[in-house]
């Protein structure tokens, strides 16, 4: 049974770090995209960051590039993301995703069969 685990939100003021986590268990995804979406309030699951298995090509939103970085250690089955420069537009719940069907749906929620239960990021303004 694959089961994606992420941790590491938190409450922090703007311009703040986190760093969060979403450990992979049950099979082995080094060779698969992963990647982190999320919801605010309100809102829509709405993609964030994704990284490629092998080649570890990063894909990134608009409103979070050159302040999020989404690394992997496929030796961990684990998949990170970095936010530096908080803003309280960054509050939500983020999700890690893996089993992406087709690279061409890797923003879209519906191209993922594996979702983790999420981590609660606030940020302060």
């Amino acid at each position: 049974q694959v089961q994606l685990a992420e941790s590491g939100g938190g409450l922090v003021p703007a311009g703040a770090s986190l760093r969060l986590s979403c450990a992979a268990s049950g099979r082995t995804f080094s060779s698969n995209t992963m990647t982190w979406f999320r919801q605010a309030p309100g809102k829509e699951r709405e993609f964030v960051a994704r990284v490629s298995g092998s080649d570890l090509i990063t894909d990134y939103a608009d409103s979070v590039k050159g302040r999020f970085t989404i690394t992997r250690d496929n030796a961990k089955n684990t998949v990170y993301l970095q936010m530096n420069s908080l803003k309280p537009e960054d509050t939500a719940v983020y999700y890690c995703a893996a089993g992406l069907r087709s690279l061409s749906r890797s923003r879209y929620t519906t191209g993922y069969d594996y979702w983790g239960q999420g981590t609660p990021v606030t940020v302060s303004s």
